[in-house]
């Protein structure tokens, strides 16, 4: 079967209508699929569709919370409604997967991640933040100063709509200096530490900071 429907993909690339129906066909398929086999079918939309997990549950507006704590002097917790009405900062930038695939010029939109630290008061001995997600699973963490970043995001819209769950919404961490494993998707949690704890696959062999051959490491508006 997986060979019949990678065959019909081939020619999706030529008809947009039937990519949007691919791309959404992937994405229900991925969150049921304990095997990871869809992840291996062809996207001619760029974006791959995979969970840690073999199921996530969906979150809207009526039960979505994250909340902001750890070594901070106001731990607060935010509604999507919340995280909508404060200043939104809009990124474009490429996104790139260390499986080798690359979706270019791709605009991400939501708040700035510093600007929630500011909120919350970080504490002198803050060093990291650790980020958690509602799939039950997957972490990742930076340091406070990646954090800090302008072009790192609590982010609520993709490509200029907002984002699905397929992709990681209603709220996902973009990170875009870095490759795409550090933006951690159905973002749950934001809590400083005092160090890195390394996430889901930095356990697992990654680079703890997954830096992509371009960034710029040394931020200067952060």
């Amino acid at each position: 079967m997986l060979g019949m429907l990678g065959a019909g993909a081939a020619g999706l690339a030529t008809a947009p209508y039937l990519q949007r129906g691919w791309e959404g066909f992937l994405g229900a398929a991925s969150q049921f699929d304990v095997t990871g086999l869809t992840g291996l079918l062809p996207n001619p939309g760029g974006f791959r569709y995979y969970s840690v997990v073999g199921s996530v549950p969906h979150k809207d507006a009526t039960n979505y919370r994250l909340g902001v704590g750890g070594l901070v002097d106001r731990p607060q917790t935010y509604t999507l409604d919340d995280l909508r009405a404060l200043p939104q900062t809009r990124i474009v930038h490429d996104v790139l997967c260390t499986d080798g695939w690359r979706v270019n010029k791709t605009p991400f939109e939501g708040v700035r991640l510093a600007d929630l630290l500011d909120a919350a008061g970080v504490r002198a001995q803050g060093a990291a933040v650790r980020f958690t997600c509602f799939d039950g699973t997957y972490t990742e963490s930076l340091t406070l100063e990646q954090a800090r970043h302008s072009d790192v995001l609590v982010a609520l819209n993709m490509q200029d709509k907002p984002i699905t769950h397929a992709h990681g919404g209603p709220v996902r961490l973009y990170v875009a200096p870095m490759y795409f494993y550090k933006s951690a998707k159905w973002l749950s949690g934001i809590s400083v530490t005092d160090t890195v704890v390394p996430g889901y696959w930095e356990e697992r062999g990654y680079a703890v900071d997954g830096w992509l051959d371009d960034a710029d490491r040394h931020d200067a508006a952060a």
